[in-house]
């Protein structure tokens, strides 16, 4: 009568150590490809926003000859600092009764949600409310710190007219003259808690694009 002895599989101590060296590895590898991700997705997000305002700009023609301050109508993507340091947020909008901003009846709605793209709140550290898109609240979303608007020193947004072309500095406009019209391209540089990123619109075209990915 034979007596069949079971052995019993464990790993050794070797096996182990071998193991959490492997997925220390992994982590180390892991994680830097999920800032890269996140990155990508801050530039891809406000670059479709960008996008988005040139288009609402070429469907909407604000042009009125009756009003010198028309231009102040011009479709417009902007970025603010929230109260107490709370981070930044993005708006899109188009200032219709000329006052020098965007309200929140002038705002955009996100397509991706149907909520208004602005806040008119105070701190938005918590992300907005039920009836404002999340997705413009950068800081919150992205880690975005700051943004360097390359095309003015004096403001933090830019806009286009209704034939797409390039605009910035046009919020207080008094006279029809077109002042405000780009004819360099203007660079909006984006910094994050990791790095940042720059997104380069061109002039007459209005064309905007990841300044290190000419094709995106």
């Amino acid at each position: 009568m034979r007596n069949f002895i079971k052995s019993k599989n464990a790993f050794t101590m070797l096996e182990l150590i071998l193991v959490i060296v492997v997925l220390g590895i992994l982590a180390a590898v892991a994680i830097p490809r999920l800032d890269r991700d996140l990155r990508q997705e801050a530039a891809d997000s406000i670059l479709a926003d960008i996008r988005y305002t040139q288009h609402l700009a070429m469907i909407d023609d604000v042009t009125n000859p009756f009003n010198p301050k028309w231009q102040r109508a011009f479709w417009r993507i902007g970025f603010e600092s929230c109260a107490g340091g709370s981070g930044m947020y993005e708006y899109v909008g188009s200032d219709k009764n000329y006052g020098g901003g965007i309200d929140d009846i002038e705002a955009a709605t996100d397509p991706a949600n149907g909520k208004k793209m602005i806040w008119s709140g105070a701190n938005c550290s918590n992300g907005g409310n039920a009836n404002t898109s999340d997705r413009i609240f950068v800081t919150k979303k992205y880690g975005i710190t700051s943004v360097d608007n390359g095309c003015s020193n004096n403001n933090q947004y830019i806009g286009f007219d209704h034939l797409g072309r390039l605009m910035n500095g046009f919020a207080g406009s008094t006279t029809p003259d077109y002042a405000s019209y780009r004819s360099t391209p203007c660079q909006l540089t984006f910094t994050m808690t990791d790095g940042n990123f720059s997104i380069t619109i061109e002039p007459e075209t209005g064309y905007a694009f990841i300044s290190d990915q000419p094709n995106s």
